[in-house]
This record gives C-alpha cells, sequence and structure tokens, in this order.
C-alpha cells in the first residue's frame, strides 16, 4: 500500500463534491425558508422552488422548472422540502415538523436523553408561536395526540392541506 502524500484525502474528489453540495444546498434552504410568505404553505415551497430554478438559470416556462425538478431529483428534493418543514429549537430540545402534505404536525425532542420538557403544554405551545404556526395548528392541547415521544398537532385549516 502506498502512503498518502501530503493533503491526501481518504475520500474521493466526487464524494467530497456531494457532500458539499449537500450541505451547500441545505444551508441555502435554511437561509431563505422564511422568505417566501405565506410560511407553512405549499405556496411558501413552490415560490423558494421557483427561485432557485430562476436563480440557476431555468426560465420560467412550466418545462424549464420541470426540467430544474427533474435535474435536483427526487432524493434531494425531499430532503430540501424536510428541511424546509423542519424546525430545530435547541434551547427547548424540540423538533416540530410541519409540512402541509402531511396531515399532522409532529413535535419531538430533538435529544431523547435531553427530556421531553420541549413537550409540555406550555414550552409547545410558545414554540408554535415563536415559529409561526399558532395561526395554522390547533392550540388546543386537548386536541393533541400523544405519543410515547411525540406529539401530533392537527392543522386547523378548512381543507385537507396539499
Amino acid at each position: 500500500m502506498t502512503p498518502a502524500g501530503p493533503g491526501a484525502s481518504s475520500a474521493p474528489a466526487s464524494a467530497l463534491q456531494a457532500c458539499l453540495f449537500d450541505f451547500a444546498l441545505g444551508e441555502l434552504v435554511r437561509q431563505h425558508r422564511t422568505s417566501f410568505p405565506p410560511l407553512w404553505t405549499t405556496e411558501s415551497w413552490a415560490k423558494l422552488m421557483i427561485w432557485l430554478a430562476l436563480n440557476c438559470g431555468a426560465d420560467g416556462s412550466r418545462e424549464g422548472l420541470e426540467a430544474f425538478a427533474g435535474a435536483i431529483g427526487p432524493h434531494a428534493t425531499a430532503r430540501m422540502r424536510r428541511l424546509f418543514f423542519e424546525r430545530e429549537l435547541e434551547e427547548v430540545n424540540l423538533k416540530l415538523m410541519a409540512d402541509p402534505a402531511e396531515a399532522l404536525v409532529l413535535a419531538l425532542p430533538l435529544e431523547p436523553a435531553g427530556g421531553e420538557g420541549g413537550l409540555a403544554a406550555d414550552t409547545l405551545s410558545a414554540a408554535l408561536e415563536q415559529v409561526g404556526l399558532a395561526q395554522q395548528v390547533s392550540t388546543d392541547p386537548h386536541t393533541w395526540v400523544r405519543h410515547e415521544s411525540a406529539v401530533a398537532i392537527p392543522w386547523t385549516r378548512l381543507a385537507s392541506p396539499s
């Protein structure tokens, strides 16, 4: 086996490029997910995707936007969407997953060993307010479904979310 020279990496360049792309895309989504109102809607998600497509040189046509989405691929798109509709509130050990395409908003502890303080009704209500979800979900703890280490919160939309 030949010893690695100075600056050699155990990861191939393509793996490092893929990691960088994934990291940069995630950061871009996190930094801009509150830039496209109304927040917590599929409309907001679509606006982000259109903004990304246009900034990457796609024309604004349906075909151009579909080509952009196809180029990203389903795996990266799913990861971007998850990041877009998630919030991590470290100060209360809470993760909120609020994709409007899902029937319920999920709240769970970031670190199970950190306790479930974020799942206490008062803390969870404050967190929903902090991230701008309080107007879109039931804030009545009696309507929440508590599971072992998670709380499921119903959306208040009259029509089912799309």
